[in-house]
């Protein structure tokens, strides 16, 4: 008995050389060689990705290093004495955890709601005898037997076949079914060459065969795929390595405030080491933005909302902002730019302009055009002779589902868009063509036809599709508008034009003919299949998604680069690449697509360049898409990574946002990927990059909105310690500021809309921080503006007592915090041209805000745990009026900025 390790090449070998190679013969597997095997090979199936559990997933939380520093600031507030600041902290800090744990209990669920729970079963000769087993239980050896609308479950290599096709998109990323043959092949046939296997996951569309099994589970090609993608390092997001980043920059700050404030107030001789102690814990607090780790969840968390009300699943919560940052999109071509339906677009019959066909998919309605005009009226007699031709020389059906509306396709996609043609021409009944089919020969490779006798209300006639140039061959007549014509070279001549055209283009071309016969025929060879009367032709092409086009558009226009990167033939994956906008029109020059052959030819820089410049690659096996997804990355692009089948899986896993088809998609590529399409459209690919852009740009915002509050905390502490007064806020007052105050406004904040530029710039760049140098210029005017007010509103106060100063301090800056609100909703546009009302959440925090303040001050039982002194109502608007001169400085600072900008520009535009 031989394994994988000896890494035999089964495609290589003759039928009779691999039984003998797995010791079996055409009888099967004994039930004891069976039990052996089995115990050797272990059961037919991929293990599943390990459960993660529930603690685990909620444990996975803490991992933040903002959640670490607050971990830390409740450790110093329990061993100074400051139990209630500790409790305050952690209760933060689960709450923070349990918004992420939550979002993704949510998103796993959504995607098992997703997947196909199908168990398949295999048709085996075992003994002698013909069974149905589980396909889990097949073993190397065992004798497989397939025909048309079997799933496969296991690789096996073909003994003996009939008219055997399959469909390998899943694996190969090919949507033409492949013919299959018994004969050996070359050692370094490439796997999608491979035409004497059967492969686990693909799906048999016509024909019956035998097969014998040669390898199961992780031996499969399937599991190969599933072998390299254990191998692959999951990576910390984008957003992950910005937050971890951010939280550096707020330890280093709170710890550098501390040490600065503890210096200053011990330079000032002053203070007691108690109070000292007490400062340094006061500015430990201020420093840190207690309230962001929960505050960043909860724009994840809105992101993720959002996008799965625009059809994106999300399963990794960093991956919502690190989409918005993308660069490139490395995007399939079957079932992901195209719909993986054939559709009939055009038709040509003798003597006759060409005729365009309208309509997608399976749905089986559609117009015909000539000139541009639709076809009005009774349709030839050779349009309705080749559409009765198309209906009857057919074995596929098409399935409506009532309930959801959609139509399905059972059987050979060619057939079924022929069949779907024969009902939009209108003269074909299927119901009654099943009656008075007679005999039916399925397509052969080797004569490059399929053929059906069948009986007509008139005659008896053999019905014929197949190659173009195999019909004309096979053609003596053709049908003419007024009957039979005989064949000449004028008519061949205009046949094979339109066969070159549309080969062109990437269409799948089909012939159509027929031929009478005597009614004493009762059966099909391909003997009768002479002499045949040609009807037409008729190119076909899976069409791409209808808002594709305009989504690529999109993109381009947002700076994201849109990479085809399919298994499928280079001529076909150029006419999609067109259609789409990927690339301009191929008649342009140069070189515009690369094959996987093409690629292995090039050295290592020369590869980097042609990755760099090229949009279109073909022929490509699953090595080659991980390999060029590894490449770019290490050339600085952030990508995401689109497609749904088995051969997409280990890109989805090595990209930096791996996005799986949720309908049409393996579950190899949906456990590997981040993001789920549930609609399987490519365009909610950008939707959901547009609320990435949101995402960050709140992430920005909020974290900002804290950052300038703690900034004034600090500048405001140091201000009036230095001058050797005591300390104009306690830690508490700090706390309830940083957590209640700013914690509020920050969710507020983070429901912020976009404001519908968002995909008119250039992708931020993955290495700009989430704080970073442009943000400086407004932090020091808003610190500035907020430090003076409440030192001023600090010594107007002194006088009546230190907790009435203090009191009056809290207020300026927690309305100061709330009126800052309307600057952060967008740090370039004015708040009166978003609209200051348009975010009912910003204004329903404000008055909470406001209200929950007037009762911490004045209901005695919380003014005592704050040691607040109450206000009069003259104080209070006082205070509030000063408090909005935040609001208008920010929009002062707005206004010439933009006019700065405005400058700059016109100054480019001169100079050019």
């Amino acid at each position: 008995m031989v394994d994988k390790a000896n890494n035999i090449l089964w495609h290589s070998l003759s039928p009779e050389e691999t039984l003998t190679q797995l010791d079996v013969t055409s009888n099967g597997l004994a039930d004891e060689e069976v039990l052996s095997r089995r115990e050797q090979f272990g059961y037919n199936e991929i293990p599943e990705e390990g459960k993660v559990s529930l603690l685990y997933l909620f444990l996975k939380q803490f991992k933040s290093l903002l959640v670490l520093i607050l971990v830390l600031a409740a450790l110093i507030s329990y061993f100074t004495g400051h139990t209630i600041d500790m409790y305050v902290i952690l209760v933060v800090v689960l709450i923070n955890t349990s918004i992420g744990f939550s979002q993704e209990i949510r998103a796993e669920k959504s995607i098992k709601a997703l997947r196909r729970m199908l168990v398949h079963k295999a048709r085996v000769i075992r003994n002698g005898k013909e069974i149905i087993i589980s396909s889990k239980e097949l073993v190397p050896g065992d004798i497989l037997i397939v025909e048309e609308g079997d799933n496969i479950s296991a690789d096996a290599r073909i003994i003996n076949a009939k008219n055997l096709r399959t469909v390998e998109s899943s694996l190969t990323g090919e949507s033409v079914p492949q013919g299959k043959i018994t004969s050996l092949l070359p050692e370094d046939t490439v796997l999608s060459d491979r035409k004497n296997m059967l492969f686990k996951g693909t799906f048999v569309v016509a024909g019956f065969a035998h097969a014998v099994v040669c390898e199961t589970a992780l031996n499969t090609a399937i599991g190969d795929i599933a072998d390299t993608l254990s191998g692959i390092k999951t990576e910390k997001t984008n957003f992950q390595r910005k937050t971890d980043a951010l939280a550096k920059q707020m330890g280093i700050i709170a710890i550098s405030s501390a040490i600065l404030l503890f210096m200053v107030a011990w330079l000032a001789h002053s203070y007691s080491n108690d109070e000292l102690l007490h400062i340094a814990i006061a500015a430990l607090v201020s420093a840190i933005p207690e309230g962001l780790p929960a505050v960043l969840s909860v724009v994840l968390a809105i992101g993720s909302y959002r996008m799965a009300k625009r059809n994106a699943i999300v399963r990794e919560f960093t991956s919502v902002e690190t989409l918005g940052a993308v660069t490139a999109i490395l995007t399939d071509k079957t079932g992901t730019l195209t719909q993986n339906t054939l559709t009939v677009k055009k038709i040509v019959v003798p003597d006759e302009d060409a005729i365009d066909v309208s309509g997608e998919g399976w749905f089986p309605v559609g117009n015909f055009y000539r000139q541009n005009k639709i076809i009005d009226g009774e349709l030839s007699g050779q349009l309705k002779k080749l559409f009765d031709i198309a209906g009857i020389c057919n074995n596929s059906s098409i399935q409506h589902d009532i309930e959801t509306g959609k139509y399905e396709l059972a059987g050979d996609p060619t057939e079924g868009a022929l069949l779907v043609l024969a009902h939009k021409g209108g003269s074909f009944s299927s119901e009654k063509s099943e009656v008075l089919k007679l005999d039916d020969l399925p397509f052969s490779s080797k004569q490059k036809f399929r053929a059906t006798l069948y009986q007509s209300s008139e005659s008896r006639e053999i019905l014929v599709v197949g190659a173009p140039e195999r019909i004309l061959e096979l053609s003596v007549d053709y049908l003419g508008e007024s009957g039979h014509e005989q064949m000449n070279e004028a008519v061949k001549k205009q046949v094979q034009h339109q066969i070159d055209e549309w080969s062109g283009n990437a269409m799948r071309v089909i012939g159509l003919a027929y031929k009478k016969v005597p009614e004493t025929t009762k059966q099909l060879t391909e003997e009768d299949v002479t002499e045949l009367v040609f009807v037409g032709i008729v190119g076909m092409i899976d069409p791409p998604r209808p808002d594709v086009k305009d989504a690529v558009e999109k993109c381009k226009k947002a700076g994201i680069r849109v990479i085809m990167a399919t298994g499928d033939h280079i001529n076909t994956a150029l006419a999609i690449a067109e259609a789409t906008s990927i690339i301009e029109s191929t008649n342009s020059g140069g070189t515009m697509a690369l094959t996987e052959q093409q690629l292995l030819q090039l050295d290592e820089k020369e590869f980097d360049e042609a990755i760099s410049k090229i949009n279109v690659f073909a022929r490509l096996s699953p090595n080659m898409k991980l390999q060029i997804a590894t490449r770019l990355q290490a050339m600085g692009h952030l990508i995401a990574m689109t497609g749904d089948g088995v051969n997409d899986a280990p890109a989805l896993k090595k990209a930096d946002v791996g996005v799986a088809m949720g309908i049409m998609g393996t579950d190899v590529a949906r456990n590997s990927a981040k993001v789920i399409l549930a609609d399987d459209n490519f365009s909610t690919i950008v939707n959901a990059v547009e609320e990435g852009r949101i995402v960050f740009t709140n992430t920005r915002q909020t974290s900002f909105f804290l950052v300038t509050t703690n900034f004034s905390e600090i500048l405001i502490l140091i201000v009036v310690i230095a001058l050797g007064f005591p300390i104009p806020l306690t830690a508490t007052q700090i706390l309830w500021l940083n957590l209640v105050t700013d914690g509020i406004g920050d969710v507020a904040l983070a429901t912020e809309q976009g404001h519908g530029d968002e995909l008119d710039e250039k992708p931020i760049s993955q290495k700009e921080n989430i704080l970073n140098k442009s943000v400086i210029p407004f932090l020091i005017i808003m610190g500035v503006v907020m430090t003076t007010l409440s030192i001023t509103v600090f010594f107007w106060f002194l006088p009546d007592g230190i907790e009435k100063a203090r009191t009056t301090v809290f207020v300026a800056m927690a309305c100061s915090q709330l009126f800052n609100l309307f600057n952060m909703r967008s740090l370039k546009k004015s708040v009166f041209e978003i609209g200051p009302f348009s975010n009912r959440y910003i204004n329903i925090a404000l008055i909470f805000s406001f209200v929950v303040q007037i009762i911490i001050i004045e209901v005695p039982f919380f003014a005592d745990i704050f040691h607040f002194e109450p206000l009069s109502s003259v104080e209070f608007i006082v205070l509030i009026s000063l408090s909005s001169s935040i609001l208008w400085v920010g929009e002062l600072y707005k206004w010439l900025r933009s006019l700065g900008a405005k400058s700059r520009s016109e100054i480019i535009d001169l100079k050019r």
